[in-house]
């Protein structure tokens, strides 16, 4: 992680989804900073929607890490789900296989884009026990029921419920995971726990053999792993409601004294050309989608382009401007020899610390990228340093140029490089155009300059 000097009280403003504002950042312990993010429900690849939470979330830790001496950052993996239950049926698989491959997917696509990992990353089956003793202390508690095998959340006993999203109680979004069914007291009210049948997942438990509500899972997690309370919750703001109102009711419920989460911080959703992603129009991509396309710093810095808050507009036309960007900024680096090692400038510091403001700490690299270019060694190195922050150009320029090839590959090119030169050294210059045609057909761009000659792909 790239160094910063520490300020004696950092400059950080975030957008409080509860307060509905960009307020400073006002740890809850300075010493120790706790993040949960909320992960994926590991059934099928992740896209890129998912992508832009991971990626914000990411961001957050790294900047937060330059500024406070340890931090927590906690991301889940939904193991146990319908949706889940429903993919291993149709593919003739076992859960547990299913879940394993596609959490082993969701790692390796994360790490491609140099998504850092969560410090702990807690599997919602492997805490069953903490979501009974907290579904157990909601009824002791006089905040939930049991009725019919299942346990519900009673919504009327929290009178602050709603407060995070806006929205009235008894409003219920088309198509969220709440059930509508006679055994509830009130419309509103959602399943902490439900009974499983021989072919579902299921868990022994006071109320029957049954397995958790999706809400209940994430509370549990946090508070096991962050405590009552902690610093920042974080996720799609397709999680705002119900996922996230109802987490903060029945933490709040239990642990009355607690804040739960003293931040929301929620990314806003992505389209694609224009439209909203999805599978019958022909546009749901996967990261390993776009991956096939382009490099995934590429991809990285397509998604940084747009303020996290602002809905993001994917395109291929965006994607290529993305790579250009890209080429300009390692052209910048590889204009220096031996960049040096230097702190995060402060400018990039600055537009990160107002809510992470991605789009303009990357026209603050453009600034140093210009300079670079203009042989100035410390901005270079700045270029390299405000990158990191943001997990850009970290790479080597000229691999970067060359793409990716196989050692193979890379040796024939230097063989006809080497026979090239061996060519104009013997002043037969017809010979070292051919070879140069012969490589432009291959798209091999050829920089001759006075340490030798460097390569890179059209």
């Amino acid at each position: 992680m790239p160094h910063v000097s520490p300020s004696p009280a950092p400059a950080l403003f975030l957008h409080d989804s509860q307060r509905r504002a960009t307020v400073p950042f006002q740890p809850l312990d300075p010493a120790h900073i706790k993040v949960y993010y909320c992960g994926p429900t590991v059934y099928d690849l992740a896209h890129i929607g998912n992508l832009r939470a991971m990626l914000t979330a990411d961001v957050l830790v790294r900047l937060l890490r330059t500024l406070y001496p340890r931090v927590t950052f906690v991301r889940n993996i939904t193991d146990v789900d319908d949706k889940i239950t429903a993919r291993a049926r149709a593919n003739g698989e076992d859960i547990g296989a299913l879940t394993q491959r596609t959490t082993a997917e969701f790692h390796q696509d994360l790490a491609s884009l140099g998504v850092l990992p969560p410090d702990i990353e807690p599997r919602a089956t492997h805490n069953i026990g903490e979501m009974q003793a907290m579904i157990a202390r909601l009824i002791e508690n006089g905040h939930a029921y049991a009725a019919q095998g299942h346990v519900l959340f009673s919504v009327g006993s929290f009178p602050s419920y709603g407060a995070l999203s806006g929205r009235n109680p008894d409003e219920l979004e088309a198509g969220a995971r709440v059930e509508v069914a006679p055994y509830k007291k009130a419309p509103g009210d959602f399943v902490l726990w439900k009974p499983s049948d021989a072919d579902q997942p299921g868990w022994d438990s006071p109320w029957g053999r049954g397995r958790p509500g999706w809400h209940i899972e994430c509370s549990a997690m946090s508070h096991r792993y962050l405590g009552d309370s902690f610093d920042i919750h974080g996720g799609g703001s397709d999680l705002l409601f119900p996922h996230h109102e109802n987490e903060r009711a029945q933490s709040l419920c239990c642990f009355p004294q607690s804040q739960f989460a003293n931040y929301w911080v929620h990314n806003a959703m992505l389209l694609v050309e224009g439209e909203k992603m999805s599978k019958s129009l022909g546009n749901f991509l996967t990261i390993r989608d776009v991956l096939a396309q382009a490099p995934a710093e590429a991809l990285r810095l397509l998604l940084l382009g747009t303020h996290y808050r602002s809905t993001l507009n994917y395109t291929q036309a965006g994607l290529n401007e993305a790579r250009k960007t890209l080429d300009r900024f390692y052209r910048a680096l590889s204009s220096v020899p031996d960049v040096p090692a230097a702190p995060v400038p402060q400018t990039v510091m600055a537009a990160l610390e107002e809510d992470l403001n991605t789009p303009k700490a990357i026209a603050e690299l453009h600034v140093l990228a210009n300079q670079a270019m203009g042989g100035d060694r410390e901005a270079a190195g700045a270029l390299k340093a405000g990158g990191a922050l943001m997990g850009l150009l970290q790479g080597d320029p000229a691999q970067w140029f060359r793409g990716e090839s196989s050692a193979e590959e890379d040796a024939a090119i230097e063989n006809l490089i080497t026979e090239r030169l061996a060519a104009k050294k013997a002043r037969d210059f017809a010979r070292a155009d051919a070879l140069r045609d012969q490589l432009q057909a291959q798209g091999i761009v050829l920089e001759d300059t006075k340490d030798g000659t460097n390569w890179r792909r059209a």
